[in-house]
């Protein structure tokens, strides 16, 4: 019972490659959301004198901290 079967290299098996497209397929994503992000929405601007201050927009008259009042 002798068994002569050809051993393949790694590359040349189909699970190693089945095994490594689901990250590859996230990467890829992640390489296209991000440049969806910065390209298709940019900083936008903001008009009427006001000041963005992480997500809230104020007026810029109520930005103005006096400090003298303390």
């Amino acid at each position: 019972m002798s068994d002569n079967k050809q051993v393949k290299p790694w590359w040349r098996e189909p699970w190693p490659w089945i095994l490594m497209a689901g990250p590859a397929v996230a990467v890829v994503g992640c390489v296209i959301t991000i440049y969806l992000a910065f390209n298709s929405y940019p900083d936008q601007t903001i008009k009427d004198g006001s000041v963005k201050r992480g997500l809230v927009v104020v007026p810029a008259k109520v930005t103005a901290i006096d400090v003298t009042a303390r």
